[in-house]
């Protein structure tokens, strides 16, 4: 067997009420200690100095240009004119009033003004603030003010929002500039509201006739502060810092080397997540430390096809759905055969792209080409892929094909997987370069690291890890304990040292589509709705949909009943489908007023006649749910009810 990460310190049993932890691991290149990083690279303002430096004329930032209707092709910005954008919005910035440590939000979809903006903060060692609408109504508001932000660059479509009546936030801003103009209305409503508007245009003007120095961060200088989704309510701020985000890119270059094909300036990387997410964020970083290309997507995932025939890119990250489903074919007999020939091949230990070079020929060039032709490694981060598409698309998408693990507060990828090894199907990689990665005890769980198998809390330490979260200090101590990153993910170690995600301590999910979900919250939500007597809420990681069991209210249901002209024993009035549509419009109701988001919406129910009880091992001494417990003892039904709900779409 291949051991793919390092032991370098043994686990220990708990003792005096803690809980027992399993061994440390590092990856293998820091097995005797962390290699030194890259000493030109200590803030993310010197990755991007240093490729202006080295490569001004390579091609940086891409977009298309609309002709009419018809989108062109792809327009480029090199390395040194997007350096000169920067120093004048940067210079602007400062002009306007920002001091170094103020926060900056930026607000819109992937765009070269976003890039632009960014690097503008952290040359003048000003903190980035992404603002994400879909972390729920009002959160664009709660974050200017709880990151006391007072310059916004926008998205022209976004400016609506923001000048909103609702946005009472927004009233505390000096400045917003638009990725491309303001309409006279918009003008005249952010006047009203004492803030001043800029066209992008005016604002490079501006920078332009006041020209400002540079003002350099440190590396423990905050360089963002990202907001995700909280488990009650209110989203978090987790602060990075540039020593974060610097340390994980050398640490990057130094994994990726290890790999037959290297990165290099011809790399091109097509931008969809958003880059208020921190993935695309780092794999940005990643690419404009190498000098290469970023192109980012028209704006419409539907037809991302399009931007993907456009750009031909050489990276993706994620692959997505719409071009998941034009990747599989209809099975041919002829086409399974030379897909089992090849998995055969790479699943004894050949290398993808010489598993079988007459497979590849035959049959998996055309999958390549709908993905644009060049592709040579896809990254799956986000929502996982169930094992069946992971394994179809390392086969027939002709290139490098890995899966990893992060979050926010781990600058993204805290394990990532290694090409062409086909162990790592279903498991998401070895620890970071710079991290070390070890288990600990989850009892009311039944996960024990120190048992056959290692199973416990994921927990992470090093120098990629966030210093905390912003304004919440309770919270950050209640996260990083011991020096320790308790990420709430429940972990499984393989014997080769790969990492499995096999559960969530905190139960908050992500759906298929990439939005987060606290199961325990919306139980709560949903809890106060009077036909429900007690509800267990599920969400499927491989799923956009949530659906639950709901043991309804005796006397409510009765009462229903009574009112429709519906008569019989309780227990039997739960069997009847109209019980069932009537649960679900109450549960809607309550989502509308209570004001959830469409995907925190419950769209099927089953319906229970009994309590969750301990009998059933389905609740603690406590009644706190065991929910691993109570999925196997639904799974029929739940697995039901979304082929029930997927028929229906």
């Amino acid at each position: 067997m291949k051991i793919l990460s390092v032991k370098v310190e043994d686990g220990s049993e708990g003792r005096d009420g803690r809980p027992s932890v399993g061994p440390i691991y590092r990856n293998l290149l820091s097995e005797h200690e962390f290699p030194p990083p890259d000493r030109d690279i200590n803030t993310t303002w010197d990755i991007f100095r240093v490729s202006v430096d080295k490569h001004p004329q390579n091609k940086m930032l891409g977009w298309r240009k609309t002709n009419g209707k018809k989108l062109g092709p792809y327009t480029w910005k090199t390395y040194k004119e997007v350096y000169e954008e920067v120093r004048q919005v940067g210079s602007a910035l400062r002009a306007s009033g920002a001091e170094p440590g103020s926060k900056i939000g930026i607000y819109g979809a992937n765009c070269p003004q976003w890039i632009v903006a960014m690097e503008a903060c952290s040359g003048h060692s000003l903190v980035c603030v992404p603002l994400y609408d879909t972390l729920g109504a009002g959160a664009v508001n709660y974050i200017i003010d709880h990151a006391e932000i007072n310059f916004v660059f926008i998205q022209d479509k976004k400016a609506k929002e923001l000048l909103n009546h609702d946005c009472v936030s927004s009233q505390k801003l000096k400045s917003i500039v638009s990725f491309t103009s303001f309409t006279e209305e918009e003008k005249e409503k952010a006047a009203r509201a004492g803030i001043k508007p800029y066209s992008w245009d005016e604002f490079l003007q501006m920078g332009k006739e006041n020209p400002w120095d540079l003002a350099p961060p440190e590396p423990c200088s905050i360089c963002t502060i990202m907001y995700t989704s909280g488990t009650s309510g209110d989203p978090k701020g987790v602060m990075l810092t540039h020593e974060n985000l610097a340390t994980f890119v050398s640490g990057m270059d130094l994994f990726m080397e290890q790999f037959e094909d290297k990165m290099t300036v011809d790399d091109v990387y097509l931008s969809f997540l958003p880059l208020a997410h921190i993935l695309d964020r780092m794999i940005e970083e990643y690419f404009f430390h190498n000098g290469a290309s970023v192109g980012y997507y028209h704006g419409n995932l539907d037809e991302l096809r399009d931007d993907l025939m456009a750009l031909k890119p050489t990276f993706l990250a994620g692959v997505p759905r719409k071009a998941l489903e034009e990747l599989n074919p209809v099975r041919r007999r002829v086409f399974d055969m030379l897909y089992n020939h090849k998995l055969g091949w790479m699943k004894s230990g050949y290398k993808q792209k010489e598993a079988s070079p007459v497979a590849d020929l035959l049959a998996f060039r055309k999958v390549k080409a709908r993905l644009g032709g060049r592709l040579r490694l896809v990254v799956s981060g986000g929502a996982p892929l169930s094992p069946e598409v992971e394994e179809f698309l390392r086969v027939t998408c002709c290139a490098f094909f890995v899966t990893g693990y992060g979050l926010t507060e781990t600058c993204g990828a805290a394990t990532l997987g290694i090409p062409d090894e086909m162990c790592m199907l279903g498991a998401v990689g070895v620890v970071g370069v710079y991290n070390e990665l070890r288990l600990e005890e989850v009892p009311e769980m039944g996960y024990n690291p120190l048992e056959n198998p290692s199973r416990g809390e994921i927990c992470l330490r090093g120098k990629t890890v966030f210093s905390g979260y912003y304004k919440d200090p309770e919270l950050t101590s209640e996260s990083i304990r011991d020096g320790w990153f308790h990420t709430g993910d429940i972990g499984e170690i393989l014997p080769n040292g790969v990492i499995k995600i096999i559960d969530r301590k905190k139960n908050l999910i992500k759906l298929s589509q990439g939005e987060y979900v606290a199961l325990e919250h919306l139980e709560n939500v949903y809890g106060a709705t009077p036909i429900v007597e007690d509800i267990w809420v599920y969400g499927d990681s491989f799923k956009s949909m949530l659906v639950a069991v709901v043991v309804p209210h005796e006397e409510s249901t009765k009462a229903w009943a009574s009112r429709n002209g519906y008569t019989g024993k309780f227990s039997e009035l739960c069997s009847l489908e109209q019980l069932k549509s009537y649960v679900l419009s109450e549960l809607k109701a309550t989502a509308e007023k209570k004001k959830l988001r469409g995907f925190e919406g419950i769209k099927g129910v089953v319906i229970e006649k009994v309590p969750f009880d301990m009998e059933r091992d389905m609740v603690t001494a406590t009644l706190k749910k065991k929910r691993n417990k109570l999925l196997d003892y639904y799974k029929v039904e739940i697995d039901e009810l979304y082929k029930s709900l997927a028929a229906r779409r």
